[in-house]
């Protein structure tokens, strides 16, 4: 306990209750802890009836990306952010593509990582050309502490900052962090209950209640992805469903990454997504009204660029994470003036 003593922050949104435990309020999951025990993401601890972060001394991760690599296209385009990370997740999602460090406090309690202050990491961050902070790779939810201080004091010196979040906040922990907290993305796995309790160890409804809530109550740009596992979630009348919910609760405006599948982690046995089903899906985003749907990992696709919603120009050309052309004027189409969301961010 001494060793693991140094390396322990005091939790936020937590609360005590009867013989030692605690209830954490961070994720829909709603662990209740009892004492000496770990919440269902392995990096939360009782410890004497206090609930602890075991992940805050540990950052996994700290460098520099493209915006649009979490994706993120309608928020400061063509711009760096400095994305960090420490190890652990609330999910147990078998199709993960950052396992190793997403599940390996979950499979093995390894918790890696070196200490970084968040005074390191905004100054890395600005050294580095970059306009915001990403807290990416695996669940920023569950590192919540680490974003906290790394935001606020990152608003103090112009940096904006993103969530790449699987959805599963409590209103309590978007609440918490809406002061400093500028994007989102939020992965919308599926429109199946069967599919997020099956493969995610999770619900589906939280997900929906925090995109909704996000879209709502708050001024939390977001832009949601959904990863098309072939035979699981790629089918017409659940692509119709998802992109009729993002309509109706969230708006047209949202963006929405159609993201292709590569065999990943205990996922293994599927075949990569067919284009056709991307496609596919594309076209049922556009039905359903949906003014901005991309393509992801597929690099020098037309659906990784952004065109104009009402009179069809390509506004910016991309190559994977690259912007080759950005004709977005002062948030407007420079052809028939339309507005072009999120991008005055």
């Amino acid at each position: 306990m001494a060793t693991e003593g140094k390396f322990l922050k005091k939790a936020v949104l937590w609360e005590a209750e009867d013989g030692e435990k605690v209830r954490c309020k961070l994720c829909s999951h709603r662990c209740e802890i009892g004492e000496g025990k770990l919440g269902r993401c392995c990096v939360r601890k009782n410890v004497a009836g206090v609930l602890y972060s075991l992940n805050y001394y540990k950052v996994c991760s700290a460098n520099p990306d493209p915006i649009e690599k979490k994706p993120l296209f309608h928020f400061q385009p063509g711009t760096r952010s400095f994305s960090v990370a420490t190890m652990g997740c609330n999910f147990r999602c078998e199709f993960c593509q950052n396992w190793q460090i997403s599940q390996a406090a979950i499979e093995d309690g390894g918790i890696e990582g070196q200490a970084i202050s968040p005074e390191e990491i905004v100054e890395a961050a600005v050294r580095g050309g970059c306009r915001s902070i990403a807290y990416t790779y695996t669940e920023p939810t569950i590192f919540m502490e680490l974003c906290n201080d790394c935001g606020r004091l990152g608003k103090e010196k112009g940096l904006a900052n993103v969530f790449v979040s699987n959805g599963y906040e409590t209103v309590e922990a978007i609440d918490f962090a809406k002061g400093w907290l500028d994007g989102i993305n939020v992965d919308l796995k599926a429109f199946s209950e069967d599919y997020y309790s099956r493969l995610c160890k999770a619900r589906l409804g939280p997900v929906l209640e925090t995109i909704e809530y996000i879209a709502k109550e708050t001024d939390i740009w977001m832009e949601i992805t959904t990863l098309l596992l072939p035979g699981e979630n790629d089918s017409d009348d659940e692509l119709k469903k998802l992109a009729g919910f993002i309509v109706e609760k969230a708006g047209a405006d949202v963006p929405w990454h159609i993201s292709r599948f590569h065999p990943q982690y205990k996922y293994l046995d599927s075949s990569a997504t067919p284009m056709e089903s991307l496609e596919r899906a594309f076209e049922i985003g556009r039905a359903a009204g949906l003014r901005y749907i991309y393509m992801g990992n597929v690099p020098g696709s037309e659906g990784e660029s952004t065109f104009c919603y009402k009179c069809g120009v390509k506004l910016i050309g991309r190559v994977g994470y690259r912007i080759i052309a950005n004709n977005v004027k002062e948030s407007r189409c420079p052809e028939c003036g339309a507005e072009i969301a999120g991008f005055e961010l």
